[in-house]
């Protein structure tokens, strides 16, 4: 199961490299109407390389982190999920920094280094798919688990023309630090939220059967208000939202990065954006792994690429609406993006 999954991992790695690669050529083409072939191939070979060999070392470390949850008794939805967003993060920004250097140096003096990096990755997937499709739980997935893989890319990247629209105004410059705080912040919570509900789900529901509480028409009280193990985790979660953002605010604050006054408009206006991601990404996440649980999909392979992604757009797009309120109502500092 575990060589299974690995494999499938690389298959939609790899494939996913190549595609958001594709995409960020296109949406960099289309505004400038420029387009050299040689940046391309290098874009593609350092996404591509990056996806495999960060999927490859995160699939390891979450193998590490579950077996070492269950033997000490810990539940791995409150640490394996966390843990693999933040390391997925951490681990592919320094991977891909690592690899682009190195190909772009070699671009000038060897310029088919990217193209064969690039076809040497693309030709390993045959092999991962062979791999996958000897497991009856990840064959199945091989098959079926495009959908919401390649539609999170796409979320993402509306996020990222957000965030690039955004920078491109020097006034908003500042918006750079706090976007993968809010981003990740969410990710992580909502991420955990949807793996505790469906593990619920798996232990006291048959597919297609949701409780009683989750019948009929969905509503947001539904969600916090309660006594279940899921509402009571809701509520702890969302506790942990203000806490958590005032820390990491700080920490930038000591750092001088971005908006370095932290004045309490800033303050207020910035955890209203991320209580409002968090608030909206948790009523989601309640929605949809019931919707599909409903359906019959396994909501542990499904929804979570998609609240990910969600977390990023909604994180960028507030962020991005907060900071041009800021700008607009006389919140300004002349430090902002330093």
């Amino acid at each position: 199961l575990i060589i299974g999954n690995l494999a499938l991992k690389q298959v939609q790695a790899t494939v996913v490299g190549f595609l958001a690669a594709v995409a960020a050529v296109v949406l960099g083409w289309i505004p400038e109407g420029k387009f050299q072939m040689s940046h391309a191939v290098l874009l593609c070979s350092s996404s591509v390389a990056t996806a495999f060999i960060a999927s490859l070392l995160q699939g390891i470390i979450m193998v590490g982190v579950i077996v070492g949850s269950k033997k000490t008794g810990i539940n791995p939805d409150n640490v394996a999920t966390p843990i693999a967003a933040s390391f997925g993060d951490l681990i592919t920004l320094a991977i891909l920094a690592w690899i682009s250097q190195g190909l772009y140096k070699c671009l000038d003096s060897y310029p088919y280094v990217s193209s064969v990096v690039c076809a040497f990755f693309m030709c390993l997937t045959p092999l991962w798919i062979v791999i996958s499709s000897k497991h009856p739980a990840s064959r199945t997935l091989l098959y079926s688990g495009w959908e919401p893989v390649i539609t999170a890319m796409v979320i993402s990247s509306i996020g990222g023309l957000i965030l690039d629209k955004t920078v491109s105004d020097p006034n908003l410059a500042g918006i750079v630090v706090y976007t993968p705080v809010i981003s990740g912040i969410g990710g992580n919570l909502v991420a955990i939220q949807s793996s505790r509900i469906s593990t619920h789900l798996h232990f006291h529901c048959v597919p297609g059967e949701v409780p009683d509480e989750a019948k009929g028409c969905y509503y947001p009280c539904r969600t916090f208000c309660g006594t279940g193990a899921n509402h009571r985790s809701a509520q702890v979660l969302l506790l942990l939202l203000i806490p958590g953002h005032l820390i990491f605010l700080y920490t930038i604050h000591l750092m001088k990065s971005g908006h370095t006054t932290l004045t309490p408009i800033f303050m207020s206006v910035y955890l209203a954006a991320a209580l409002l991601q968090v608030l909206l990404l948790l009523c989601i996440a309640d929605w949809m792994v019931h919707s599909m649980w409903r359906s019959g999909k396994d909501p542990d392979s499904f929804s979570i690429p998609y609240l990910t992604a969600l977390g990023d757009l909604l994180g960028t797009g507030l962020l991005a609406i907060s900071f041009h309120f800021l700008w607009l109502i006389g919140d300004q500092d002349s430090d902002v993006g330093d």
